[in-house]
Order: structure tokens, then C-alpha cells, then sequence
């Protein structure tokens, strides 16, 4: 499994903007896909944007064009852009590797970072 550290999260009012990363530790971070999570209290893990090595993205509904996702493979780093940022966005945000080609199911993805709290005012 690989090492997964995220960063970012942080109390913001609805309407703001957070970016967070994912730094790996990894060299051959460029091969991996990779995808973001998050788990409000009393929920269950829901998938929240996905993006491939060939740099394909896939995004939740709920977070669909207001988020994005990027990929910087010399800093092996993973971004979610998270823009319009709505009360119901507060969670804790994971990043995750996935290894399958489900890229929404939580069991595709074999190593995850600890997580960063994310929380949205209105």
C-alpha cells in the first residue's frame, strides 16, 4: 500500500473555496488513479470525484461542476478544487488509490490517507 497524506480542509462560510491535497509517497505515483471520498457524521463513505492516469475525471452529481480534480504526478499530488462550497459539503475528505474499475465504490480503492475535516458554515 502506499503512504497518503491530506491537508486543506478547514471551517469556511457557504459561497467560499477550499483547495486540498493529497501528497503520496510513492515514486510511481503516475501510475496510480486516484479518487476523493468524504463521510459527513452519521454517514456512510460517499465517492466524490475519481481522475485516471490518463487524466479522465469522474465527479459525484452533488458536486458536479463546482468541484475539481486534478493531478500533479512531479509533486505526487492530487488536488479537489472545491468552489461554492454548500453546508452539506462538510465532511471528513479522504483520498484514495484505486485499483478497480469502479471508480465510485469505496472497495475499489486498496490505500487511504487519514483524512481532513472539511466544514461549511451558512
Amino acid at each position: 500500500q502506499v503512504q497518503l497524506v491530506e491537508s486543506g480542509g478547514g471551517l469556511v462560510q457557504a459561497g467560499d473555496s477550499l483547495r486540498l491535497s493529497c501528497v503520496a509517497s510513492e515514486r510511481t505515483f503516475s501510475t496510480y488513479n486516484m479518487g476523493w471520498f468524504r463521510q459527513a457524521p452519521g454517514k456512510g463513505r460517499e465517492f466524490v470525484a475519481a481522475i485516471s492516469v490518463t487524466g479522465s475525471t469522474n465527479y459525484a452529481d452533488s458536486v458536479k461542476g463546482r468541484f475539481t480534480i486534478s493531478k500533479n504526478n512531479s509533486k505526487n499530488t492530487v488536488y479537489l478544487q472545491m468552489n461554492s462550497l454548500k453546508p452539506e459539503d462538510t465532511a471528513v475528505y479522504y483520498c484514495a488509490r484505486r485499483r478497480t474499475f469502479v471508480v465510485h465504490m469505496a472497495t475499489s480503492y486498496d490505500s487511504w490517507g487519514q483524512g481532513t475535516q472539511v466544514t461549511v458554515s451558512s
